[in-house]
């Protein structure tokens, strides 16, 4: 019995019963905080929802490190913990595996493999890689989704809905359903692996000229909505090679291709890669475009494809900054989805805009922030958040999630590499001459080229 393709009532209900647990509590906290004047320990609860949280194989796990980076979705000692999870769920034996690659290739699909290994590789959040190589000596990497994985989706995003309405009671600074809208959409996509592979396509022709920056390949014969084969890129994981201490050349290689990765398909083409952790990419050594170092980008699950005119507002909000053109900058924020802004609150938004945009204004080699606090993000959100609260609090667009996501995520990543770059620099060559027409232009090429489809509009709110 399913209410919708791939999402069984029953699955879903058994995953809210593993995850109530975690919402119960914060309810519980809430109703005696506010009837019975009990103190909330949040940060104690934060340590309970880490624990249940980490212990489940699924999305929620992804959806509370997206949150953790998005200033005050939710509280700060949430996030803290939060931020700390790992997709690690453990992997599928091989009777299962077996079992799940024949109902994706039918009951011949070992034949279409010269070798496949059965250890996983990888372990993620919505399924596990395996090694594989084709006939023709092609080595491959198989995707394959773990089972019932719409039934956990829909759970988890039901239960985070009534965690975040629950906050929202407790702080109603933010008003964040915009935002859990975008982020149910793009999981709901996410589980689409054909969609995937028409993004990791898109990647592919948006990256092909990029200095130091690989994608894999799909390979359509041996992929279906719930298996991803791609082609294998040899690659280390970053952390790992920054806890060896690289020279500064290395280091700083890596921070420029990581930044063309990310920002090249936004100010080129209006699309956004929304998932920039650790994860999600890998170094390596062979580049010589690159001053021999190289990233591999990796998992094409989260993307957001902007329109034009997004792209102009944030190039926009940058000039505002730089001119320090309150006018400008009120266009700005109407673009990217503020609505109404009093004067006094688009004020303290621009300390956000300041944050995220100050290494860009600043023409000289300088490492991403002005110190090496990794709170120092976050205490410019707190102080954000209380200048929001004084002036009556604000509706989050939902075009702001990935865009915030990205620059905190990558902003932290150049901060381990201790990366020094001219950030003002790479940035305007890729702003360059832009114009709106000619992006719409590139971006429909690409789309089509790609094989992407059109963002789902059937979706349940």
């Amino acid at each position: 019995m399913a209410d919708r393709e791939g999402s069984t009532i029953f699955g879903e209900a058994r995953r809210m019963l593993r995850t109530s647990g975690a919402v119960g509590g914060i309810a519980a906290r809430y109703a005696g905080q506010r009837f019975l004047g009990m103190k909330s320990d949040k940060a104690a609860h934060a340590e309970d929802l880490k624990a249940i949280l980490g212990g489940l194989k699924g999305p929620m796990m992804k959806v509370a490190q997206f949150l953790s980076t998005v200033p005050d979705a939710l509280p700060a000692e949430y996030a803290k913990e939060l931020a700390t999870l790992q997709a690690n769920a453990p992997p599928m034996g091989w009777p299962f595996v077996r079992r799940r690659m024949a109902s994706e290739l039918g009951p011949d699909w070992e034949i279409k493999f010269a070798s496949f290994e059965r250890e996983a590789a990888a372990a993620a959040s919505l399924g596990q890689v395996h090694r594989a190589v084709l006939h023709d000596g092609t080595r491959v990497a198989c995707k394959l989704q773990y089972p019932d994985m719409a039934s956990v989706v829909e759970a988890d995003l039901r239960q985070l809905k009534i965690a975040m309405a629950l906050y929202r009671r407790m702080d109603s600074t933010l008003e964040n359903e915009d935002a859990f809208g975008e982020l149910q959409d793009r999981l709901r996509e996410e589980l689409d692996y054909l969609r995937e592979a028409a993004q990791q396509r898109l990647y592919g022709l948006m990256l092909k000229d990029v200095p130091g920056v690989h994608v894999p390949s799909p390979i359509e014969t041996h992929s279906t909505r719930r298996l991803l084969t791609m082609t294998w890129l040899d690659g280390r994981a970053i952390q790992a090679r920054i806890d060896e201490n690289p020279p500064a050349e290395e280091r700083n290689a890596y921070a420029r291709a990581l930044f063309r990765a990310w920002y090249v398909p936004l100010y080129g083409y209006g699309v956004i890669h929304g998932d920039p952790h650790l994860g999600n990419y890998q170094v390596r050594g062979d580049c010589p475009e690159n001053d021999g170092f190289g990233i591999n980008l990796l998992d094409f699950g989260v993307v957001r494809v902007f329109p034009p005119s997004f792209i102009g507002g944030v190039i926009m909000l940058y000039e505002a900054m730089r001119d320090d053109d309150m006018d400008k900058a009120a266009e700005a924020y109407r673009i990217w989805g503020f609505k109404n802004l009093s004067r006094e609150t688009m004020d303290v938004l621009n300390m956000w805009a300041r944050f995220l945009y100050e290494p860009l204004l600043d023409d000289r080699v300088r490492p991403i922030q002005p110190n090496d606090d990794p709170m120092f993000g976050r205490r410019i959100a707190e102080e954000v958040h209380a200048g929001l609260k004084r002036t009556g609090g604000v509706r989050v667009p939902r075009e702001f999630p990935l865009m915030d996501r990205a620059a905190i995520g990558l902003g932290s990543v150049f901060v381990r590499l201790d990366a020094k770059q001219n950030w003002h620099n790479l940035f305007h060559e890729l702003i360059e001459g832009f114009d709106e027409a000619k992006l719409a232009e590139r971006q429909a090429a690409a789309l089509a080229e790609a094989r992407v489809p059109a963002v789902r509009t059937d979706q349940p709110s």
